[in-house]
């Protein structure tokens, strides 16, 4: 039996109660096929550390990682602590450290849950976005000037590179063979004319070792209203880190609930740990009260169980989200009135049934 070491950051908010209904599902996973255990280190980083320690993680935090096979993030941010503080304090030092530069998010409207598109059936969404994860708009370059005085300026650089758009790229062709051989790539190159027009010419370059796949060139303003007015025509989309930030929180909202969308943060060569975490943030508007949606956090333990190779594992775990999507018990944001706990163990107990 392998044993995986799953570094656990439940960070704020309903992440603290998310994350153990998640990891209870992945276990069962592990007990049903007898193939895997997992050892869950847990870190309390959060914004609460914050305030107690002021920084978002220690100083040796990237380290403590490192050894991990996974990291299960449940959210960051809560009131009191600036949005820019707590992300580029933890999650962005995570993602760039460890070159996790494949965000892979998953939307797909599951039987039993309506969507918010009147028209629009299970089968109708299901797209896979590929987001370039490490560079682009969130690199961090820039400064701000005269700061307090009315000439105040500030600057934000963008940053593509060759290589950066490349192995995004790749990656993105690499799982559309695997679906529906259709790849739609955001870009902004009418505006944008010298990091869009590079992304535009290197995902060209790489389409010509996919014959096989359908490649279609979108700016990302058109991309997103096809979203709402034909999802069913996309299938594996690719986009630069803010382009495809803003696209997967729409596609997120095409599942039915901020309680769905999952999220992986991969170094596709394994060469460091890749990290795991449910998308709706911390919610803190209902933390501590036992309410929140657990899914999106077993929906992207799911994606960790895929990465790690447990193939059989994340297909039980699926198949029980699915059957437990459609029949209950559900959440307040679903329309039901189950806690985080009820619903987890109706996930745990389906996987395998």
């Amino acid at each position: 039996m392998k044993r995986y070491r799953v570094a656990l950051i439940p960070g704020d908010g309903v992440g603290a109660e998310v994350i153990p209904a998640g990891l209870d599902v992945l276990r069962r996973a592990g007990e049903v096929t007898g193939s895997f255990a997992l050892d869950a280190v847990e870190y309390s980083w959060s914004c609460a550390w914050y305030l107690e320690h002021g920084a978002m993680m220690p100083a040796d935090g990237i380290e403590r990682l490192r050894d991990s096979d996974a990291i299960y993030l449940g959210a960051v941010g809560f009131p009191g602590v600036p949005d820019h503080v707590s992300l580029w304090g933890l999650l962005l030092p995570i993602r760039q450290q460890f070159d996790q530069y494949v965000n892979l998010r998953p939307i797909e409207l599951f039987e039993g849950i309506e969507g918010p598109l009147r028209d629009k059936r299970p089968g109708d969404v299901d797209i896979l976005c590929v987001r370039e994860n490490t560079e682009g708009e969130y690199v961090g370059i820039g400064g701000r000037f005269h700061v307090g005085r009315p000439d105040e300026s500030a600057v934000q650089s963008s940053l593509f590179t060759r290589r950066g758009v490349e192995r995004v790229a790749r990656y993105a062709f690499e799982r559309a063979r695997r679906r529906r051989r259709r790849l739609a790539s955001a870009t902004k190159s009418n505006a944008l004319q010298y990091t869009a027009v590079l992304w535009d010419e290197v995902v060209a370059e790489v389409s010509r070792e996919y014959p096989d796949v359908e490649l279609t060139r979108y700016h990302v303003d058109a991309l997103a209203a096809r979203f709402i007015t034909a999802p069913e025509s996309l299938d594996v989309v690719v986009a630069s880190n803010l382009f495809g930030d803003i696209l997967t929180d729409l596609g997120g909202a095409l599942q039915g609930s901020l309680g769905l969308p999952a999220g992986a943060n991969l170094n596709p060569e394994r060469r460091f740990p890749s990290m795991f975490e449910p998308i709706h943030g911390s919610a803190p508007d209902i933390a501590g009260r036992g309410v929140a949606n657990p899914m999106a956090a077993i929906w992207a333990g799911a994606l960790m169980l895929e990465h790690l190779g447990e193939e059989e594992a994340c297909g039980l775990v699926m198949t029980a989200l699915r059957h437990v999507a459609a029949e209950g018990p559900r959440t307040r944001d679903l329309g039901g009135r189950a806690t985080t706990a009820e619903v987890g163990a109706a996930v745990a107990a389906a996987v395998g049934r």
